[in-house]
């Protein structure tokens, strides 16, 4: 078959056959570019980009072989039950020996305290556990089971009751992301005795889900689902009332703004955002809502604030009541789990979570018809480098959930990466590739209205708008998270025939050990150079051995991607301060060399020279100006070694 040029939009086509006689010919072939959202509404699949979160039976096998040991107290006050001992804490933990291969972390709060207090204080704890294990070697071969109780609904009709430790479940997912195989989580329907509780546990070690719900003695993980709405499924707006959309100067709040007049016929918006009329583009948004045929005030109002939201509310005329809200306010604050602080976390929960429940106080006795949580898929999944903004979209989930059970209006919607606007205004190229490579497709602005609409006519009380590329999420096979593999289907492992034999999988110590030191030390230069080629989306010929990481284009975020990846290629737990370490890829390379192939001395030295730390002199100082103290300590420490 040849083909040839036939216009710009066009090609001809020759058909021949084996010998290269004429079998078919087309004189002009157009090709057009046809948009995912075409192919959805050809195929009648438009709205496969909404799902939501089901919660599905899994096997449940107690493992009895690993040993066990409690935190704390809290739901577990009284005797430890008797396969399990207790601790006060990690530090008496650690201060008794070797680590047991579970350790139990209850997570309660306190019933006395306003919810947004009660929340920011779980989340605080959360954090300084996380951080505590996930460095500390001495637990390295341990996982941490951190338990709480009713902070997820499993079923439909099922209330959210611990808002405060839902919230802390976001950021937990994010640690687990950061740190896998290091955490468990496990929600129970109540707190019962010990023994109970312990047998929860080990039920859901035997299992390999990162999140387990246990409910009337079975196990439940959560997946995403389609949710089989209908093309232009849409739920109508009161006309006649007001409705508020906080963070509606943003990109995405005026986007709304214009769909809400446009195709909802809604006549009176009251729109906030922290610099309110004075914000860039506000004259102009109003004056186009106005030219639509709305009534449009644009006021500078901290919905976390209580008292400034009480004063907007009550100036709503009479005669045209708020009959909806739309929360979509936020800001971002990303870091890795090691470089967040309690000031951080509050930073992003402020005008999420906080807003929101001022907002939820502050309307619970009016006949809302829609009151609606722009959250984030980021909370679900568990974001890298996300885990503040996590925690506070989570708890944005848990509260019209909450919500629901009060028979009041709520939905939340946990939106995927928009195209443009948004928290995507925010995202770097790099950012938007590791998007990509999860197989998320960024929302375009006309599907992401669709979407909307089609999230309140589902009339559940959260959605997941998530555009997705099945074939990303086939190709990532094992390493897809388990909240994502309930939507595609992974080939099949062929089962090798009768006369077939497959030979074990070989470690990589094994491998190396039976090269020469040459092709040894080649091996790993090799492996290092795919791994950071692979995060930074690089061919590994571009990888020179000898540039820093950070001049690589390795940050934090990556630094850890590529810490995992190299665990999973080693077999090994790797120290989460990698590339901190070992700045270069040939002394990650030689590290990995005394890890894998324990020697006197290593004979590592790519293209023939001998690889040392460089001395301080030839340090980049830029580098060391971006360095945290412990990092500088380190290099203090090796250079007066040297």
């Amino acid at each position: 078959m040849r083909l040839a040029p036939a216009g710009p939009d066009a090609v001809a086509i020759e058909v021949t056959d084996a010998a290269g006689g004429p079998v078919a010919s087309v004189q002009a072939l157009a090709v057009r570019a046809v948009s995912a959202q075409q192919l959805g509404a050809a195929t009648g699949r438009g709205h496969d980009a909404l799902l939501r979160v089901e919660w599905v039976p899994v096997p449940a096998t107690a493992d009895t072989s690993q040993r066990l040991a409690v935190l704390g107290g809290g739901a577990g006050e009284g005797p430890a039950p008797a396969d399990a001992e207790r601790f006060a804490d990690l530090a008496a933990l650690a201060a008794a020996g070797p680590a047991p291969e579970l350790v139990v972390a209850p997570l309660t709060g306190d019933p006395g305290q306003q919810v947004p207090a009660a929340a920011r204080g779980a989340i605080h704890r959360a954090l300084a556990l996380a951080q505590a294990w996930v460095t500390d070697e001495r637990f390295a071969g341990s996982r941490l089971v951190l338990v709480t109780s009713g902070a997820v609904a499993v079923n439909p009709d099922e209330e959210v009751r611990d808002l405060a430790n839902a919230a802390a479940l976001g950021l937990l997912r994010s640690a687990q992301t950061e740190n896998p195989d290091r955490l468990l989580l496990v929600d129970l329907a109540d707190w019962a005795d010990w023994a109970e509780v312990t047998r929860a546990v080990r039920q859901a070690a035997g299992s390999d889900e990162p999140q387990l719900a246990v409910r009337s003695g079975g196990l439940f993980a959560p997946r995403l689902a389609r949710t089989g709405v209908a093309e232009g499924a849409r739920a109508p707006w009161r006309t006649d009332g007001t409705v508020l959309v906080t963070g509606a100067t943003g990109a995405l709040g005026g986007l709304l703004a214009r769909h809400l007049v446009s195709e909802h016929g809604v006549r009176h918006l009251l729109l906030t955002s922290r610099r309110g009329a004075a914000a860039p583009g506000a004259a102009e948004l109003a004056a186009e809502l106005t030219a639509l045929g709305a009534e449009v005030s644009i006021e500078a109002c901290d919905a976390a604030d209580r008292a400034a939201l009480r004063v907007l509310l009550d100036a709503i005329p009479a005669d045209r009541p708020l009959t909806g809200v739309v929360h979509a306010a936020g800001v971002l604050d990303d870091g890795v789990l090691g470089a967040l602080t309690p000031e951080r976390i509050d930073t992003v929960l402020r005008p999420k979570a906080d807003a929101a429940w001022n907002l939820h106080e502050a309307t619970r006795d009016l006949d809302l018809t829609a009151f609606v949580l722009f959250s984030s898929i980021q909370g679900l999944v568990g974001g890298a480098g996300q885990a503040n903004y996590a925690a506070a979209n989570s708890f944005l989930d848990a509260l019209a959930a909450h919500r629901r059970a009060q028979g009041l209006a709520a939905t939340s919607m946990a939106w995927g990466p928009w195209a443009q606007g948004g928290m995507a205004a925010a995202l770097t190229e790099a950012d938007r590739n590791r998007f990509a490579r999860t197989g998320m497709v960024p929302i375009a602005p006309e599907q992401g209205m669709a979407l909307f609409d089609a999230s309140l006519a589902l009339d559940l009380a959260a959605t997941v708008p998530l555009p997705l590329d099945a074939a990303a999420l086939r190709a990532r096979g094992a390493d897809l998270p388990h909240l994502l593999r309930g939507l595609v289907r992974t080939p099949p492992r062929r089962a090798a025939s009768g006369t077939e034999h497959t030979a074990p999988v070989q470690s990589i110590a094994d491998r190396l050990a039976g090269l020469p030191a040459a092709e040894r030390d080649e091996a790993l230069l090799d492996l290092v150079r795919a791994e950071v080629a692979a995060v930074l989306d690089y061919t590994a010929d571009a990888v020179d051995v000898r540039r820093g990481f950070k001049e690589l284009g390795i940050d934090s975020l990556t630094g850890v991607e590529l810490r995992n990846r190299l665990n999973k290629a080693t077999g090994r737990r790797l120290p989460a301060t990698l590339v901190f370490d070992y700045p270069t890829p040939a002394q990650l390379a030689q590290y990995l060399h005394t890890e894998l192939v324990p020697e006197p001395e290593s004979d590592l030295a790519p293209s023939g020279a001998p690889l040392a730390v460089p001395a301080a002199a030839e340090v980049d100082v830029q580098a060391i100006d971006d360095l945290d103290i412990e990092a500088l300590i380190r290099m203090a420490r090796d250079t007066a070694e040297s």
